[in-house]
């Protein structure tokens, strides 16, 4: 008997209207915003709201995934949902996820951290309980709403998104054929329990910690599924800022034609774990029958998570305009100041005392 086809029955995302522009940020902290967007690759950032955070995020980009596909929330036997940002240390978003839209409490769930691939991390474990026949189908959530400390260049970037995935085994829109993984002990970026804002290592954190381990895990990917570059119609990796994606999908013999889709931060910012899995949504926004789909998420401390997609006929009977795609949410938007990015972060706070 052979194993069961296991892969994206349906996918949401959800991503903030409010953005800011990387000009306003350099003109409070007297940079020059020429030399940072060309430094960084970043014009333009998401901005969550007061109301806006990872958990509202989640159930937003949860909603639309049941939504465009028409998914039942009883089937659903998990609920796994991957950040840096959950709002409680210790209360589950997953559970919140869960009632918010209307699952059988007889079912399982949890928060993942894994850094920016908590979300895809999510995602194996969800493909390993619907493979066994645990369950009919999973949720699987990257999202956050990631902090940067005021004058950080992390600034120009850290911005907020989610994207959602139904994990199944019918009606499988896009067939996950291989998974691997590459990790290690690389502490290339930190936030300790109660520090407000994270650190990180600089310069540290593109060859020893990023390059590297989104190379072995697509290399190893490449090994297994038997493929290179050459075999895949879209690419997508995570995106710290506008200018590590290039560089890694280049020296792998991908061509712009094939990251192009999925390549988000230059315009909404690094989401951290909805980064690569927004960009996978708007693949599959576009994606047609029979094209191979490479991804490969990315978590500081470090390790990397490869999948080696293909889209099926079942795309074309999948609804994709029911709910907005990634390009309507993209286009959705309104700038704000610093002043009001600044107070909608919490980065200043009314009345507060000495």
């Amino acid at each position: 008997m052979s194993d069961p086809v296991v892969g994206i029955v349906s996918y949401g995302a959800s991503i903030p209207r409010y953005r800011i522009r990387s000009e306003e940020i350099a003109r409070v902290w007297g940079e020059d915003p020429e030399s940072i967007k060309k430094g960084l690759g970043v014009f333009e950032k998401s901005v969550p709201s007061p109301d806006q955070d990872t958990t509202t995020l989640s159930v937003d980009a949860a909603r639309q995934a049941l939504a465009r596909g028409r998914v039942d929330p009883a089937t659903i036997g998990a609920i796994y949902v991957g950040s840096e940002s959950h709002v409680y240390a210790v209360k589950p978003t997953a559970t919140i996820v869960s009632e918010a839209i209307d699952c059988d409490p007889r079912m399982t769930a949890a928060d993942f951290e894994f850094a920016c691939k908590a979300g895809t991390a999510a995602m194996q474990a969800a493909m390993g309980l619907v493979k066994a026949g645990y369950i009919q189908n999973a949720l699987a959530i990257g999202a956050d709403t990631s902090q940067g400390a005021p004058g950080d260049a992390l600034e120009y970037s850290a911005s907020a998104g989610a994207a959602a995935f139904v994990i199944g085994t019918k009606d499988v829109v896009a067939r996950i054929d291989h998974t691997t993984s590459y990790t290690t002990d690389t502490p290339d970026f930190w936030r300790r329990e109660g520090q407000r804002y994270p650190t990180h290592g600089g310069r540290f954190t593109g060859e020893p910690a990023y390059f590297r381990h989104v190379r072995e895990a697509s290399e190893g990917l490449f090994r297994k599924a038997g493929t290179s570059a050459k075999d895949y119609r879209y690419a997508v990796v995570h995106q710290p800022n506008g200018k590590f994606p290039v560089r890694i999908c280049e020296k792998m013999g991908f061509t712009s034609e094939q990251y192009k889709t999925g390549l988000l931060t230059p315009i909404i910012g690094n989401t951290y774990s909805g980064s690569s899995v927004l960009g996978l949504c708007a693949i599959l926004d576009e994606a047609a029958p029979g094209d191979r789909i490479f991804l490969c998420a990315y978590g500081s401390g470090a390790g990397a998570d490869a999948f080696d997609i293909t889209v099926t006929d079942a795309i074309s009977r999948l609804d994709r305009a029911r709910t907005p795609t990634v390009q309507d949410l993209v286009a959705d938007k309104e700038y704000v100041d610093y002043a009001t990015y600044a107070k909608y972060r919490g980065k200043i706070q009314k009345g507060a005392s000495a």
